[in-house]
């Protein structure tokens, strides 16, 4: 199934409708200081990931683009998905907001979708580019010094 030529559009596609539905059921994060604080923190981690990685080499699905460019400075030094650490972080700023057992479950789901992404990422960095797998010794997948 992973190497199915729809597989990166699902797993976007899954990702985005998790977010959806997350937000359809919160109240939202500016009903909870926690909750909006936690939600603020992933959005800097965010666009400090961004400013990192030019655009042209930036992909929402887990291809390679071509000329795709192996990013290791900011954020990227720390871990090798920042942008999924984003994600996850202010979604889990919504969760803060609204703790519903449909939020965990969506949350979870969420998590385990970007697992996937970040799992076929990496499969592929690391048949294309032999740097890949020395930057991979020297950082975290998703959590700075942790995980």
């Amino acid at each position: 199934m992973t190497n199915h030529i729809h597989y990166p559009k699902i797993l976007v596609f899954l990702q985005f409708a998790l977010i959806g539905l997350m937000l359809l059921f919160s109240s939202g994060v500016l009903h909870s200081p926690l909750a909006l604080s936690v939600f603020s923190i992933g959005a800097v981690l965010g666009v400090w990931a961004l400013n990192h990685n030019k655009l042209g080499n930036f992909n929402i699905q887990p291809k390679m683009k071509e000329n795709a460019t192996l990013i290791t400075s900011g954020i990227y030094a720390y871990v090798r998905h920042p942008m999924y650490t984003s994600v996850i972080t202010m979604m889990f700023g919504v969760l803060l907001s609204t703790p519903s057992l449909i939020e965990i479950i969506l949350f979870t789901l969420l998590i385990g979708v970007l697992l996937l992404k970040a799992k076929k990422e990496e499969t592929i960095w690391l048949k294309e580019s032999e740097a890949y797998a020395q930057y991979k010794k020297g950082t975290k997948f998703f959590i700075p010094f942790v995980l």
